[in-house]
């Protein structure tokens, strides 16, 4: 009967062996199939929302992404959009401190209403300077038509950007807008329009694509992770078993070099006599 080489050669003496470099084969396969896994759950993490996001540089018609009188909906951020809009006389005011490519300057918003009598700021382009702006704001109240515009439609900004206290006006809220304006709206929308084309005397405003940046579920990343784990805990595994024969066949004793101990003397009388 043979028994097994001993392992004197270290580790790899064992690892070669048929049985474990069949082992080793098995859980590589298994390793790889953790690792495929992995994969798949970190590309899930990817949040697919992002992809879905829809295109906001085709125009559509405003009506269809917004509804007066409600809140703007998240997949109307930024999107491009056009109107038929008329303009109401004498609610024109203009904003300081906005910076277009960045320069300081003033935005002139006017007072629209759309085809259904909806209002709508509208944020008519940027002035290097206040009586730039106050010129432009003026020429609009005196009954300067928009007609089908074409721009993207953001959501308001908060009221506590302005200086209230200075006389001072720097941010394009509707609610703010809505009591400045001469009459109550007959609804009004909840975000605002940035022309892409500005009115006369005015610039036009840098109002570029909203970020597509990538978000990703932090639940699915986790899971991407426990695939790797599990693939490095199987080849540990293999190392491990490998190497638990290895430390048994050299505490294990062996008998080709002397450790059994052979019985002296006879069995059946006194050590040193003789029969």
């Amino acid at each position: 009967m043979t028994t097994p080489a001993r392992a004197d050669g270290g580790f790899w003496a064992v690892a070669r062996r048929p049985k474990w470099i069949a082992a080793l084969v098995a859980v590589l396969a298994v390793a790889a199939l953790f690792s495929l896994l992995a994969n798949w759950q970190l590309e899930r993490s990817i949040d697919s929302s992002a992809a879905e996001r829809p295109d906001t540089e085709t125009a559509v018609p405003l009506r269809t992404i917004a509804v007066p009188q409600t809140p703007m909906a998240a997949d109307a951020f930024g999107r491009t959009v056009e109107v038929d809009l008329a303009v109401v006389p004498g609610d024109a005011v203009v904003l300081r401190d906005r910076v277009n490519h960045g320069d300081p300057g003033w935005w002139v918003v006017v007072h629209a209403v759309d085809a259904d009598g909806a209002s709508l700021a509208v944020a008519a382009g940027w002035a290097a300077t206040e009586a730039e702006a106050l010129t432009a704001a003026a020429a609009v109240d005196a009954g300067e038509e928009l007609g089908v515009v074409t721009g993207r439609y953001l959501p308001t900004e908060s009221p506590q950007q302005s200086d209230f206290e200075a006389g001072e006006r720097s941010a394009i809220a509707v609610a703010e807008l809505i009591n400045l304006w001469s009459a109550p709206p007959d609804g009004v929308y909840g975000g605002y329009l940035i022309l892409a084309q500005p009115l006369a005397g005015l610039e036009a405003i840098d109002a570029p694509a909203p970020s597509r940046a990538v978000e990703f579920s932090l639940l699915n990343l986790f899971y991407a992770l426990e695939w790797i784990l599990f693939a490095g805990f199987a080849v540990f595994l293999w190392w491990r078993l490998v190497e638990d024969e290895r430390e048994q066949e050299l505490a294990a004793p062996d008998a080709e070099h002397g450790d059994r101990i052979e019985p002296t003397g006879d069995p059946g009388g006194a050590p040193g006599t003789e029969p």
